[in-house]
């Protein structure tokens, strides 16, 4: 069996599920409903997220949370599924799609964040992404 490219996980057929909690969990009281989304939901609010924006990712989570009718989003789930789209979006730049046509994943994977150092990308990618737009440069 051959391995899934992160494109292949992005690109889920997997639906949002929201649960009640029964003990707290990260941030989230006992008794809460908790939202577990999918990548295909987090790909969608980061192409949302304006050009020369940025989000934290606790916004997304409150953001989703509301939407999806529930008290929060799951941390650990949005963060797994914030790393599929983002090594996507740079597996789809890396095959030749120009930069304004991938997840613009920069504007909320922050690069003092955990996930900016996994990311195959590097953080200078990120770092050097936010410059651009902050100067309005977009290619």
């Amino acid at each position: 069996m051959t391995k899934k490219t992160w494109i292949e996980k992005r690109n889920c057929e997997k639906s949002f599920k929201i649960k009640t909690i029964d003990k707290k969990f990260a941030d989230i009281p006992e008794g809460s409903k908790m939202l577990i989304v999918s990548p295909p939901i987090i790909d969608e609010y980061v192409k949302s997220i304006a050009f020369g924006n940025e989000t934290e990712l606790s916004t997304m989570r409150d953001d989703l949370a509301i939407a999806f009718k529930a008290d929060k989003t799951c941390p650990v789930t949005t963060g797994i599924f914030l790393r599929i789209v983002a090594e996507s979006a740079y597996e789809e730049l890396l095959a030749g799609k120009k930069i304004a046509d991938i997840t613009p994943f920069w504007r909320i994977v922050n690069p003092k964040m955990n996930l900016a150092k996994k990311l195959a990308c590097g953080i200078d990618f990120i770092i050097e992404q936010r410059r651009k737009e902050k100067e309005g440069i977009e290619k």
